[in-house]
């Protein structure tokens, strides 16, 4: 079971360093390799931001061609707290320009921010865990050097999803320096993210810490961002929040440039201090103490599986926790929709997607779970990231126990599927109390049934994930982002758009039924698993024949 020793990318960067002249080569250089490193994550954002910047005020125009459709819609929409706890505060809906700051904003700074989030963690202390900080600075090469040719990568990304939204918004027909001025306002808040994650991982001394610290920090501003959005006079709170300070900005609408002094000021407070505490520590150490100095823990160490789920543990409450919390709320005002809230001609676009009349508290909810599906899929992608992690780091001290390499890859995917399947039940039940709360009475055996109706799906990513890491494991977690997205948006916007059946279905998820104002549909679910299977044996067969990755 020998490994073949691997040339990483960036100790190459690294031992061509001395060649480059000066330190503005020596920037360029590793700058460069960082940005190719993150393509895959930015190529993916870039996706999601051009797609979504164009479809929705192409939506906007096609669903509501007239004036008066366009002032029903502002009417019946603007008080709604369940579409502002999602997309913000409405403001002008009733034009193109007003929707699409909603509609667009609400999401894709959200996207931006975990985008931040991602590459400030990646490009500083997941570098460090791996070890290729400490080749990097074995060359003639400062911190200082290395931290600022991070920084230059993440900028030249966040520069990418701000040309990717730009160039969906034109294509859209919106006015060239609205949709330059929209598109700055999510790129700033992608830059705020990049300092928290910057600062969180001086602070803990893990990328998997790091990554909790920045999520916790974006689940506090976020709900800052949905109480001044939801509770009548909590309005000042989205000063608090750089996810309000992006609704602040008004683009679009009634632009308020001088707000953008927030996001920077921020931004530069948060990487200066971060740069400062790079400064004080050891590589590898972080402010707060390792947890590995205290008394040792052998809880779960007893098989590669259980030491999985071990390290895995946090991640997996967190992803269950979040999806709770948030499927209650939604099915809190699960009953806030009538006839008279949402036109016709939006129940019939909605209705194509198959959850029947949005309505209706089944209606509603069905719709909603086909967002958790997305949600769970992504959760699966997680996971594949972690297999290339986890053989960076450790794997070949596990397989020096008497391990088989199909053991270990089939006890990950098979942890991953349980995972997954336990979201989906948490999902099913907390939309259960959250209606059941609000007075609505749907079975709970239906929501339940609607939970476990979306792990086909997933079942199908997990697999063709395993299989995609076995072959190419460097890439693996880009190309299942991406299959995610454009499987996902193009289910979302073909049903919208009716084109052939058989051009829709293509996406897998054209094959999940709305569970429950649909029946569920057992032939589909089999053969979406069954591949997923197949997937997952393929994988296993070809990661117990090639070599074992390197960082």
């Amino acid at each position: 079971m020998a490994t073949r020793p691997t040339s990483p990318p960036m100790a190459e960067a690294a031992a061509a360093l001395p060649t480059a002249r000066g330190r503005t080569g020596v920037l360029a250089a590793l700058a460069r390799q960082a940005l190719r490193d993150a393509r895959a994550r930015t190529v993916v954002f870039a996706y999601l931001f051009a797609v979504y910047a164009y479809i929705q005020p192409v939506g906007y125009r096609h669903t509501y061609p007239t004036d008066a459709s366009r002032r029903a819609f502002a009417e019946s929409f603007a008080g709604n707290p369940g579409l502002r706890l999602l997309y913000g505060q409405p403001d002008q809906i009733d034009t193109t320009a007003g929707y699409t700051a909603w509609r667009v904003g609400g999401v894709l700074a959200i996207a931006a921010a975990a985008y931040g989030l991602l590459a400030a963690v990646r490009a500083g202390r997941a570098e460090e865990e791996s070890g290729r900080t400490e080749v990097v600075l074995a060359a003639p090469v400062s911190r200082a050097t290395a931290n600022t040719a991070g920084l230059l990568a993440i900028a030249a990304g966040i520069a990418l999803l701000w040309v990717a939204e730009f160039v969906g918004l034109i294509a859209a027909s919106i006015p060239a320096g609205g949709a330059a001025y929209f598109a700055l306002a999510t790129a700033m808040t992608a830059a705020v993210f990049t300092g928290i994650g910057a600062l969180a991982g001086q602070l803990v001394p893990t990328r998997r810490g790091a990554l909790g610290l920045g999520a916790a920090a974006l689940g506090v501003l976020f709900l800052l961002r949905t109480l001044a959005d939801t509770v009548s006079g909590a309005g000042w709170l989205r000063w608090a929040t750089p996810l309000g300070w992006a609704e602040l900005l008004r683009p679009l609408t009634d632009p308020a440039p001088l707000v953008l002094l927030l996001p920077l000021l921020t931004t530069g407070l948060l990487i200066a201090v971060a740069a400062g505490l790079a400064r004080r520590r050891d590589i590898g150490a972080g402010l707060l103490p390792r947890r590995d100095s205290a008394d040792p823990h052998l809880w779960l160490l007893g098989s590669s599986i259980a030491q999985a789920l071990r390290g895995q543990a946090r991640v997996i409450i967190a992803w269950l926790a979040a999806t709770a919390a948030f499927m209650t709320i939604l099915g809190v005002v699960s009953h806030s929709l009538s006839t008279a809230d949402v036109p016709e001609n939006v129940q019939r676009q909605i209705a194509k997607l198959g959850s029947g009349s949005i309505v209706t508290p089944t209606g509603y909810l069905a719709f909603l779970f086909f967002f958790v599906a997305l949600a769970i899929c992504l959760f699966v992608c997680t996971q594949i990231s972690t297999l290339r992690e986890d053989e960076e780091q450790h794997l070949e001290s596990v397989l020096a126990q008497p391990v088989a390499r199909w053991r270990w890859l089939g006890g990950r995917l098979i942890l991953t599927a349980i995972a997954a399947a336990a979201i989906a039940l948490a999902a099913g039940i907390a939309a259960w109390v959250g209606a059941t709360a609000a007075g609505v009475r749907v079975p709970l055996p239906s929501l339940l049934e609607a939970g476990a109706n979306a792990l086909p799906v997933a079942m199908l990513f997990l697999g063709l994930g395993g299989l995609v890491y076995a072959l190419v494991p460097r890439v693996a977690a880009g190309i299942m982002y991406g299959l995610v997205a454009v499987a996902f948006l193009w289910q979302l916007v073909g049903a919208l758009i009716g084109p052939p059946r058989w051009v829709l279905d293509l996406s897998p998820f054209a094959h999940l039924a709305l569970v429950p104002s649909q029946p569920f549909r057992p032939v589909s679910a089999a053969v979406l698993a069954t591949v997923g299977l197949v997937g997952a044996i393929g994988a296993l067969a070809a990661f117990s024949r090639r070599d074992i990755a390197g960082p």
